[in-house]
């Protein structure tokens, strides 16, 4: 599995459209077969500050898979306003994982 970890710096009078534009664009992540989770986090320390988090079955699936098919387009336009306020944008092997009840 590969998590993908977008960190972005949102001004407070961007949120309320970011969030949407966020919430829309799940609804598309929803629809992906190789799309396992996402989550949308926002910093309790810094309120400009916010985690993407995406599950994939695995990068190559991400990127050829995903990234070309049709809803990416969509996708793409929902938070391409969003795109510049991007810091960090990277995927991630979950190397172990742990559940707990």
């Amino acid at each position: 599995m590969t998590v993908e970890y977008i960190r972005y710096r949102i001004t407070a009078g961007q949120q309320p459209a970011f969030i949407e534009a966020i919430r829309r664009a799940n609804e598309l992540l929803a629809a992906a077969p190789d799309c396992l989770r996402y989550e949308l986090a926002h910093c309790e320390e810094d309120a400009e500050l916010f985690i993407w988090r995406i599950e994939w079955t695995s990068v190559e699936q991400h990127l050829q898979g995903f990234r070309k098919s049709a809803e990416f387009g969509a996708f793409f336009q929902l938070v391409k306003p969003f795109y510049a306020s991007i810091q960090e944008m990277n995927h991630y092997m979950v190397e172990e994982q742990t559940l707990f009840n």
